[in-house]
């Protein structure tokens, strides 16, 4: 928590614990905007409260449908429990297409605190890819065992897909939506940003280098070293937390109303 966090007053009755999540989340939201990772209004971040807001019920905080990522703010942010209800006083819709994928990963994947997915051009190229993401690239090394694959079935407003989606990412954090785009998920915000930006760069990089030929590959012991090295880099060692909060002095410098 950054001393900004308590910039602003508690609502009546909010936890404090809720109060932080949500200025998190919504800078996460501005980050994403700064980095050019968005799609117009649609796309999601979430993040589930924990127990000491909702007494142990999952529920989850989501971005107001309608809205810019550069428009979410801590205050406008939706509460909502795992069959799409809302639980605050918001006059904001949720997408079907964003609870459908993310109420399932909440609920599906204990630690999945936030949930992160993108369309980007790269990630959805990649995903769209027969191959998909080959282990050819610096990034790529980092991520050794750590990618899913979901197959595409459509739109993803339908609860039944859920549980499939669930059972084909297991326990592995970075996930290729195939034909779709990219997701992430973590045990805070920054180690899901992390993956995902680690998963981002490695689809980047792909897309330029196939652009000029074959890749050289990189071999799979290789690659199991250096993704096994890469885990000092984690939140758990305060980089990824130093990224994130990077970052986000970066967005406090340009327009700080998010945490409004």
């Amino acid at each position: 928590m950054t001393p900004h966090t308590q910039a602003y007053a508690l609502k009546p009755g909010q936890h404090p614990d809720e109060r932080a999540a949500r200025v998190q989340l919504a800078a996460c939201y501005r980050v994403f905007a700064l980095l050019g990772w968005t799609e117009m209004i649609y796309n999601h971040i979430t993040v589930r409260l924990p127990d000491s807001v909702t007494g142990g019920e999952k529920q989850f905080l989501i971005n107001p449908f309608g809205l810019h990522y550069s428009e979410v703010t801590a205050s406008n942010l939706v509460k909502i429990n795992l069959q799409g209800q809302v639980l605050d006083d918001s006059s904001y819709p949720v997408n079907p297409a964003g609870f459908t994928v993310h109420a399932a990963i909440h609920d599906g994947i204990e630690g999945a605190h936030c949930v992160m997915h993108t369309h980007t051009t790269s990630g959805v190229a990649v995903a769209c890819l027969q191959g998909g993401l080959q282990q050819s690239n610096f990034y790529t090394a980092q991520l050794d065992g750590m990618v899913a694959y979901h197959d595409f079935e459509g739109i993803t407003v339908h609860a039944d897909e859920g549980p499939r989606l669930v059972q084909n990412i297991g326990n592995r954090p970075a996930v290729i939506l195939r034909n779709h785009g990219l997701l992430a998920w973590g045990g805070t915000v920054p180690d899901a940003f992390l993956t995902l930006w680690t998963l981002q760069r490695a689809c980047d990089v792909q897309l330029a280098t196939l652009s000029m030929g074959a890749a050289i590959p990189i071999s799979e012991a290789v690659a199991r070293k250096s993704t096994h090295d890469a885990q000092r880099f984690r939140p758990a060692h305060s980089a990824g937390q130093d990224v994130f909060d990077a970052l986000v002095r970066q967005v406090d410098r340009m327009d700080a109303g998010y945490r409004d």
